[in-house]
């Protein structure tokens, strides 16, 4: 199950709504969303597959947008996460048809590829997804909520099943994310 809020900062303090991800097809898209929640101020876009994976997508005013996302072979797996998983996130060059993400099904099995092939070690910190080898540890900025009160330390410690709440309540936003979920 996917959950995904926008936060925006204002004058008055943070301001939550909950957003469909339905006609986002490319990070663009998911960037364009957040800036008509606020053109000048902060947004935050939080994005979560429950205990698997989350990812948060910083858009201020119209500089890039800045990406972390927790586990990226969890995301890779997800359509949702492949938005976020960037060539320049991933390292890869731009265009490297061998590296495309869009033959995967849903349950994170390769077109044609048994579903228990990735079974066999759960405890491996690399995984071979669409014949690209993508690691199992954080990827983007580490710094994104530094300046907003969570710490590049705090953010890789966060467990994936309540990653979203301990970031909103970090910001003085837990009651209006609640009010979204």
């Amino acid at each position: 199950m996917y959950f995904a809020a926008l936060l925006a900062r204002t004058e008055d303090g943070w301001e939550a709504s909950d957003t469909e991800l339905d006609d986002v097809e490319t990070l663009s898209d998911l960037t364009d969303l957040a800036r008509e929640a606020s053109e000048e101020d902060t947004v935050l876009v939080l994005i979560e597959q429950e205990d698997a994976w989350f990812g948060v997508v910083r858009v201020d005013g119209e500089e890039d947008p800045r990406i972390y996302v927790s586990d990226a072979a969890a995301a890779a797996r997800s359509s949702y996460g492949e938005i976020l998983l960037t060539d320049e996130l991933l390292g890869r060059e731009p265009g490297d048809d061998d590296a495309d993400l869009d033959s995967l099904d849903l349950d994170g099995t390769e077109d044609g590829e048994p579903d228990d092939a990735n079974d066999s070690e759960d405890d491996e910190e690399e995984e071979s997804v669409s014949g690209e080898i993508v690691s199992h540890s954080p990827v983007g900025d580490r710094e994104i909520l530094a300046d907003l009160g969570v710490s590049e330390k705090e953010l890789l410690a966060l467990d994936e099943g309540d990653a979203l709440s301990t970031i909103a309540e970090a910001l003085g936003a837990a009651e209006v994310l609640e009010t979204v979920r």
